[in-house]
Order: structure tokens, then C-alpha cells, then sequence
């Protein structure tokens, strides 16, 4: 062989050595890649099983998406069956042409890269597949990552694609993608970016919606439709165009859709906002509870610790994620594991449970108050109130403030923190007009707020328990305690039915007579306790009346009578059994509801009397399931027998009364000259029991209304109980209350899918025979002014 040719030869084989070589590098780096050689590579059960944070979602009774619970990501799983056909083109013509015909890998696509890189032309594409985009999203890239880092990462998205490929099917990787990719604004996943940007279902989305959100998956950070309207139109646009080069729509179609707006129906996801953030926000601190213990409470809660841990131990949902476990061992985890929450909440009522107490108080009620601010001394707060005491108040809620948290890290003192407050800030305040921009001091803030009357409210069906509507106030951005479950204000006369009731148990009925005589209580220390009425009935004074007079006209002479026939503790022992958990003195002064109660258990309470006897007790949730739809938890109310049914009747009548004929008359008449607005709410055909409450200087407005198939409880007053109206007319239940019931009611009987209608009557006892028709006499004295209760 002539030199020449050995020196070729050499070349030859110099040549695919090197070939080789770099070959087996090749393949010995993705070998070791794909080992985790170098660096984390998902094991096979992490692609069959990729880790996805899905937020719970909290359904309403008639099947509405109330909100959801996350913290990371608020992504919510969607089948690919309800995958409209134009996203999935759209997707493909924008991202992917070739996708079915690769696998993992579009070598054709990366050829366009570097052919791009060598001449500078940009605008070439880029060459990841959706595998390689969706390996991306399920396994991030460290942000610190340096250029030899990032390309050893690019290498491994491709092998993960790869064995995303032989894992799932094409449609599997395509319904991943788009339940993964992040569209901004807490977006997370195509269902709730449908739901975000246009307030429809993925099923629903038309073409120009679908291709403005595929246009948002090359940068959504950039293509921010809330931000950048202009752009994100271009880049639909420039998705359209790619529809109609690809041959997926036609150029008609095209150029037609381009011709539409964004189209944006934008809903901001935070938890201040949506339906029902109070019941959601109770919701969420009760699945997620630990199990109290002592130490963790402050030494003034010891009665929070006794209610938590009764509720610890004898309510399932209360704790819920804490008490219960998934497959792997792990506790569940309300923000992350995809919870479908089954609320008994019914949208609708819960819509107009809202509008109700915003009707009142925005047109009514807190335009009263303001108007007669101008006759007190240090407004809001009432006239009887001394500058040392109000000064007191004031510095109480400064204390009680952020502002004042943040000052006190920074290490001022008290006394410097005051000065702070009496500084003029920029700041947005609420008011009933809407939010407005202003300048005040932090100072004059809190009293502005504090001026501000609030109502909480809860209905429940008679019949099951389940809690139909729950507001815990006027608005959870501005106004975040909760006045249905946490709250506990005096109840005054809502609680006299209980003492009624334990009346009608011992032989008594509507119709027995009493006398109407002041009652004296002679108290441990000696001293007398006469209960006052502040409107004694001058020609019924010393006269026999009945029951049904006086619970109807919530006479306290007549109350302290029916006391002193049994005792305190009596009436302690007939709350406890309605459902009543607050304690309760057994005190003399009792019947004037000086105790707090939460509204919680006194709807719950009242509803018992609907329910011919059995004590319902309010329940939220009736089941869970996990991210799969598999039922998790069931959950059923607590339940016993608390009076018996002629009991429960007796009362039903009694307390029509206090509609038909005493304070709550207003429900029944919608002319009365002195209620402007009682035509809005009043004129009830339907049968209601109901009691209206008054606390001491009507710092407290209450009323419960039952019907056969609905109560409903009411709570309206200020923050601090020395902020009320002067005059008993205007601060009393049946004014600060009873029309929050009104107007609610009005628009559940104005919605027929409810079912609710004013020819349902209260459940009878069979074999009752009691005559409940009080003679003609009583009839005829009752009262026929109807301003007298105003």
C-alpha cells in the first residue's frame, strides 16, 4: 500500500473515530441524563404522577363555584372532552404544527433554530415542542442556572420529553399543558383563566377567546391582557393567522374574528371579594383548626377554648384536614390537593341575603344615623359617654390596629404612636357610594369607621338544617369580623320565647291569662329588681291579658310573671337543649336577653320550633371529594328531640302573634305612614313566627323570623355599643333589623326556582286539639295603632 494511501486511510479513520466518538458522548450524556447522573431527573412514578397543586373549590347547593382555596396556584383540573376544538387547534397551529407526527423532539424545528441563529433572523420560532414546554412547566428551571447549566437543562427537558411522549397520549399532553400553564393574574390552568377573563366555562370559550389566551402562552408576563390590551390583540391576532395557515379555519373566519374586541369580562381573584367571603373565610378556618389547646389561647378566651374544643371533638368538619389523611399518609391540604367542598350555601339566597342588608343599610339605616350625628356631643359616640371614656375607646381600637403593630416594631411608644395617628395620610375608605380616595388622619379613620352601622345575617331550612345564606357583614374588605359565628352581643327580647316555651311545657298556652302587674325579684344582696316596661299599657294596667299580649308586645311585666312561676335556671336548661352553647346567667334580669349570644345559635334555636321539636343543629357542609370525584367525607347535622311537638306548636303560635299583632307587625302591613320604605318589604301573606329584639339604650337591633320552610336571623348595630341611635323608634329591632328579613324574604318569594311560596303552612301535631282563638275581648283590645311600636 503506497504511502499515500495509509496516509488517507489514517484520515479516514481519524475521521470516524472522532465521528464515533462524539457519537457515543452523545449518547452516554443523555444515558447519564437520563440516569440522574446529572443532576435531578424524575423518576417514572413522578411522570406517571407529576406533583400539581390544586386549589379547592367550594360548590354551592345549586351547583355554583362559591370560590376556592389556594396559595400558589389557582389551578382547577378540566377534562379534555370539554376542551373546545378551536383551543386545541389554535394550540397546535401557534405552538406545535408538527405535534402529532414527533415524538417529544421536532428535529425540523430545531434545524429552523440554528438555521435562525446563524442568519439573525429572530423571527424564525422557536424550536421546544409542547413536550419540551410542558417538561419545562413541570419541572422548573433554577433561576441561578449559568450557560453551561442552561444548556445541560435544555438537554434534559428533551430526554423528559421524550418520556413524557412514551408515558401519555397526545391528547393526555395537551390537557396537562393547559391545565398547567400560568395565565397570570392567579390563573393558573385554562379553567380558571376562562373563568378569570371571561367568567365562562373552558366548554364555552369562542374562537377569539381561545386564541387570546393560546396567544398569552409564548410570554404571559408580557402578553397581560389586563395590562397590555393593545398587544395581547396583536398576538391573537397573529394566532388567527396562524389558524388560517395551517388550514384550521378559513380566511373568511379570519379575518372576520379579527375584526372583534378582547371580549374581557375580567374578575380579579382575591379572597376579600366573591360570594359569600365570610362563610368562606369560617369555612376555611375550620377545616384547617388544629386541636385547641389551652396554652395557645389568651388568658380571656378560656370560653373560645371550651367552645373550640367541644367542636374539636364532636364536629367532623371542624378540623377536618387535621383529623383525616390521603392514601400516602399525609394530612390533606385544603390549598393544594384539589378538594371539591359541597357547601349547603344556596347562591341565590346568599345573593340576596347580601343586597338585603346592603338595601337597608345604605338607604335607610346608616343615612338616619348620620343625620343625627349633629346632636351629639363627641360624635359618633353617644352623648352619655364621657371625654375620658371615649378617649379610652379610641385608644383601645388604635391598639387594636395594623398601623399600630407596624409602629411598634419600628420601637416607637405609645405616647409617639398617638402623634402618628393625628397625622393627615392619603388613604381609600369605604362608604356606601363606593371606595374613595382621601386624606385624613389615621385617628379621624377609626372614627370614621366606627360611625359605620353593620348587620350580620344567617338563613337555614327548617327542615334540615342546612345553612342557606351567611353574611357576617355589611363588607369583608372593609369590615372582616365576622358577626354570625364569632361574634356575641346581647340578644335582649329574642330571648324571651325560650322562657315561653318553658311555659308551655308546664300546661300553659297562648291563651292563659295573667295579670298585668309590676314583678318584683328579691336579689341575694337584699335589694329589690323591678323590671320596667317603657310603655306601659294604661288601660290594660292591672288587668288580666294573655300570653300571646304580652309576647306579642314584649311586655316585661308579663315575662317577669311567667319567671317567677319557675326559675333561671329553668330557662338555662331549655337554651341549653334548643341549641344555645353561650353561657347564660341565671339571673332575674335574664328575659332581657343581657346575655351574648352569637346569631348562629339563635337562628338554630328558633329553627327547632319550625321543626316540630327537633333541635337541627346548622350544618355548612354536606360532603367532600377529592381531586378524582371520589367521595371523601359525608357529613350529616346533629340532631335531637329538645321539645316536645305541642310545645313547638304552641310556640309557633305564640310568636305569630308578634308578626300578626305586635312588633313585627310591620311585616304584615306595607302602609304604614310613619315607614316610608315598608312597602319594599312588608304585606306577608305567609305564616311567620318571629321575635323582635331591643337591648339595653338600643345599642342592639335584633329579629328572627321562621317560616314553614326558611328562618332567617338578623343582627344590626355598631362596633362598640356606645355608638347608637337616641330614641328607642329608630334603635330598636323592629327598625334596625326586622327589614333585613323583610327585604331578603321578598326576593326568596319572588324567585320561583327556589320553591318557596306564601300557601306553605307550619308542620301540625297530629291529635292536637288545643283551642289557640283567645277570647273575643282580648281580640278586640288589641292594639290598632300600629305607630305605638315604632
Amino acid at each position: 500500500m503506497s504511502e499515500k494511501k495509509k496516509k488517507y486511510t489514517k484520515y479516514i479513520i481519524a475521521f470516524w473515530s472522532v465521528i464515533g466518538l462524539g457519537i457515543l458522548g452523545v449518547f452516554l450524556l443523555f444515558f447519564m441524563i437520563a440516569k440522574g447522573k446529572l443532576g435531578f431527573m424524575p423518576s417514572f412514578e413522578e411522570l406517571e404522577n407529576p406533583q400539581n397543586n390544586l386549589a379547592s373549590e367550594i360548590y354551592s347547593a345549586d351547583g355554583k363555584v362559591l370560590d376556592k382555596y389556594f396559595i400558589r396556584e389557582n389551578r382547577t383540573y378540566v377534562d379534555y372532552e370539554n376542551l373546545p376544538e378551536d383551543l386545541i387547534d389554535a394550540l397546535i397551529a401557534t405552538e406545535d404544527v408538527r405535534f402529532y407526527n414527533h415524538s417529544g423532539i421536532d428535529l425540523r424545528g430545531l434545524v429552523r433554530v440554528v438555521k435562525g441563529i446563524v442568519t439573525r433572523n429572530t423571527s424564525s420560532g422557536g424550536g421546544s415542542t409542547l413536550s419540551q414546554q410542558l417538561a419545562k412547566m413541570l419541572f422548573p428551571r433554577d433561576a441561578m442556572e449559568n450557560g453551561l447549566q442552561l444548556a445541560l437543562r435544555k438537554f434534559k427537558e428533551w430526554v423528559i420529553a421524550v418520556k413524557l411522549e412514551r408515558s401519555y397520549t397526545k391528547e393526555e399532553i395537551i390537557l396537562m399543558y393547559l391545565n398547567k400553564y400560568d395565565y397570570l393574574n392567579n390563573a393558573v390552568g385554562i379553567k380558571t383563566a376562562a373563568q378569570v377573563y371571561f367568567s365562562v366555562q373552558p366548554d364555552s370559550l369562542q374562537l377569539h377567546q381561545s386564541a387570546m389566551l393560546v396567544g398569552m402562552a409564548k410570554n404571559s408576563s408580557l402578553y397581560n391582557p389586563v395590562r397590555r390590551p393593545e398587544l395581547v390583540l396583536q398576538r391573537r391576532n397573529v394566532v388567527l393567522n396562524q389558524m388560517f395557515k395551517y388550514g384550521y379555519i378559513s380566511k373568511e373566519v379570519r379575518d372576520s374574528v379579527k375584526q372583534l374586541a378582547l371580549d374581557l369580562d375580567y374578575h380579579k381573584v382575591d379572597y376579600k371579594s366573591g360570594a359569600a367571603p365570610y362563610f368562606r373565610e369560617y369555612l376555611r378556618l375550620t377545616m384547617t383548626a388544629k386541636k385547641p389547646v389551652r396554652e395557645n389561647y389568651a388568658s380571656w378566651q378560656g370560653q373560645k377554648f371550651i367552645e373550640d374544643l367541644d367542636e374539636w371533638e364532636n364536629n367532623p368538619l371542624f378540623g377536618w384536614c387535621n383529623k383525616n389523611v390521603k392514601p400516602n399518609g399525609e394530612n390533606y391540604d385544603l390549598y393544594n390537593d384539589g378538594l371539591k367542598i359541597y357547601a349547603t350555601i344556596d347562591s341565590r339566597m346568599q345573593k340576596y341575603a347580601v343586597e338585603a342588608i346592603e338595601q337597608h343599610l345604605r338607604y335607610d339605616l346608616q343615612p338616619l344615623f348620620d343625620g343625627s350625628m349633629q346632636d351629639l356631643n363627641n360624635p359618633p359616640f353617644a352623648n352619655n359617654m364621657t371625654a375620658g371614656e371615649t378617649e379610652d375607646l379610641l385608644d383601645r381600637s388604635i391598639r387594636q390596629s395594623e398601623r399600630y403593630r407596624v409602629l411598634r416594631l419600628q420601637g416607637m411608644n405609645f405616647k409617639e404612636i398617638k402623634e402618628n395617628f393625628k397625622k393627615p395620610v392619603e388613604m381609600t375608605v369605604f362608604s356606601w357610594q363606593g371606595e374613595r380616595d382621601t386624606v385624613m388622619t389615621p385617628l379621624d379613620s377609626i372614627k370614621y369607621y366606627l360611625r359605620y352601622f353593620r348587620s350580620s345575617f344567617m338563613a337555614t331550612d327548617t327542615e334540615t338544617g342546612a345553612v342557606r345564606a351567611y353574611v357576617g357583614g355589611p363588607n369583608y374588605k372593609y369590615f372582616m369580623y365576622d358577626m354570625v359565628k364569632d361574634g356575641k352581643r346581647q340578644v335582649g327580647s329574642t330571648v324571651k320565647p325560650f322562657l315561653y316555651t318553658l311555659a308551655m311545657q308546664n300546661g300553659l298556652t297562648p291563651c292563659t291569662k295573667v295579670p298585668y302587674v309590676s314583678q318584683q325579684f328579691q336579689m341575694p344582696d337584699g335589694t329589690i329588681y323591678e323590671p320596667k316596661d317603657s310603655d306601659v299599657d294604661e288601660e290594660k294596667d292591672g288587668q288580666l291579658v294573655t300570653l300571646k299580649w304580652g309576647l306579642a308586645n314584649s311586655k316585661n311585666r308579663i315575662s317577669a310573671w311567667v319567671l317567677k312561676q319557675f326559675s333561671p335556671q329553668a330557662v338555662v336548661e331549655v337554651m341549653k337543649r334548643l341549641g344555645v352553647y353561650s353561657p347564660i346567667d341565671p339571673v332575674p334580669s335574664m328575659f332581657l336577653g343581657t346575655s351574648d349570644i352569637t346569631l348562629y345559635e339563635m337562628v338554630g334555636a328558633f329553627t327547632t320550633y319550625a321543626n316540630l321539636g327537633v333541635f337541627i343543629k346548622p350544618y355548612f357542609v354536606t360532603r367532600i371529594e377529592d381531586k378524582h370525584g371520589n367521595v371523601i367525607a359525608t357529613f350529616q347535622p346533629e340532631k335531637h328531640e329538645a321539645i316536645d311537638e305541642q310545645t313547638a306548636y304552641l310556640m309557633l303560635n305564640l310568636m305569630q302573634s308578634v308578626i300578626n299583632d305586635g312588633t313585627g307587625v310591620r311585616l304584615r302591613f306595607s302602609n304604614l305612614w310613619r315607614d316610608r320604605v315598608t312597602k319594599e318589604y312588608g304585606d306577608f301573606a305567609v305564616p311567620i313566627a318571629g321575635k323582635t329584639g331591643t337591648t339595653q339604650n338600643h345599642s342592639d337591633g335584633w329579629f328572627i323570623g321562621v317560616t314553614p320552610k326558611l328562618a332567617g336571623g338578623v343582627w344590626t348595630g355598631a362596633d362598640l355599643r356606645s355608638i347608637h341611635f337616641r330614641s328607642l323608634g329608630s334603635g330598636q329591632g323592629a327598625n334596625m333589623a326586622l327589614p333585613i328579613w323583610g327585604y331578603f324574604y321578598k326576593k326568596v318569594l319572588a324567585d320561583p326556582t327556589l320553591g318557596i311560596t306564601e300557601e306553605q303552612e307550619f308542620k301540625k301535631p297530629l291529635n292536637f286539639t288545643i283551642d289557640l282563638d283567645c277570647d273575643e275581648e282580648e281580640d278586640s283590645n288589641s292594639p290598632t295603632d300600629f305607630n305605638d311600636f315604632f
